[in-house]
């Protein structure tokens, strides 16, 4: 076996709440998959993984029940969290024998030592030969161009599934490291609260997430939005359709929007002055899933004062970010945090 091919089976995944995202050395990004199992109660097996159990949430009979092992960026159920590394890297690899990968993945910064323990032992459980761990926001400025190595400040914000990550960056290094367990989850349960309240209507997870995507905004919109919504109505019990605009899903994110804010403005309180000046004049970089939002980048720049940029890819920053790791030896000796 060539030197080429052993290192070809080598990994980076972003192990998100929400989404992983498998990037295999040689052939860029392969997998981008939402972070669900589906498990059979009755006979304790796997009936789903990734896209195909997310269609069945909210819609399984009572045998089967679908799970999402990461909450608020870490493993909350190990076993499942296994079994779906295990079927992400088997299918990132596709028909071609095993070898054993090296392993690159990204984890929320204040990960405890037990956390990042479980995850490195979930890695070996896996068949890796090596398991390396990396700051998802140090990946993610990686993946999105941020000169890490500089003696300067570089700041970023990873707002992903269940958690904000805000970082400064600089020589390589987390100057200000802060996991805000306020991101898109907590946005899609305030969208469901707000229908309950406001409108007497319940709805699913998925639901909240459309609402999200199609009306969600930080800021007010030049153009108005509307869309109708299908739920079930909480005093009659009857299947409904109610028709709501963006100002209402506004109001309804205001309260995790307002502390994922505070949370950025605390980040420039304690930060030395002379990287405070850099990022004066390098600005802001949002990621993940979140800096989609609309407006968001604007609400920032009004609230800050600083220039605020969307990354280029948003969504897969972090895995991009843990691949250029992988393929960069002396790279990933500055950054791993074993």
């Amino acid at each position: 076996m060539n030197l080429f091919s052993a290192f070809a089976s080598d990994v980076a995944i972003d192990l998100g709440t929400a989404n992983t995202c498998v990037f295999a050395r040689g052939r860029g990004i392969v997998l981008n998959e939402p972070s669900i199992v589906a498990f059979n109660t009755a006979n304790g097996q796997i009936e789903a993984v990734g896209t195909d159990a997310h269609e069945m949430l909210g819609r399984t009979p009572p045998n089967i029940k679908a799970i999402r092992p990461m909450k608020d960026g870490v493993i909350a159920d190990f076993d499942a969290a296994e079994k779906m590394l295990t079927h992400f890297i088997k299918k990132a690899h596709g028909k071609r024998a095993l070898v054993r990968p090296r392993l690159v993945i990204g984890v929320p910064p204040e990960i405890t030592q037990v956390e990042r323990r479980a995850v490195k032992d979930s890695g070996f459980r896996v068949k890796a030969s090596e398991v390396h761990l990396v700051d998802e926001p140090m990946a993610a400025a990686i993946g999105s161009g941020l000169p890490v190595t500089d003696p300067a400040g570089n700041m970023i914000i990873d707002i992903g599934g269940g958690t904000t990550d805000i970082a400064v960056i600089s020589m390589a290094g987390t100057v200000y490291g802060r996991s805000l367990r306020v991101a898109g989850d907590a946005m899609d349960e305030a969208i469901m609260h707000y229908m309950r309240k406001s409108c007497s209507l319940l709805i699913g997870e998925r639901t909240a997430q459309q609402i999200k995507f199609d009306l969600g905004s930080a800021a007010p919109l030049d153009k108005p939005l509307m869309m109708e919504v299908k739920g079930r109505h909480l005093v009659e019990g009857v299947p409904r359709t109610v028709t709501i605009c963006d100002s209402e899903i506004r109001e309804a994110l205001s309260e995790p929007l307002r502390q994922i804010v505070q949370a950025v403005r605390d980040a420039l309180e304690r930060i030395p002055p002379e990287l405070s000046a850099d990022i004066y004049d390098r600005g802001v970089v949002l990621t993940g899933g979140g800096a989609l939002l609309r407006n968001l980048d604007k609400r920032l720049r009004d609230e800050t004062g600083l220039p605020v940029l969307v990354a280029e890819n948003p969504l897969t920053s972090v895995v991009v970010g843990a691949g250029k790791i992988l393929t960069d030896l002396p790279l990933l000796r500055k950054v791993s945090l074993d």
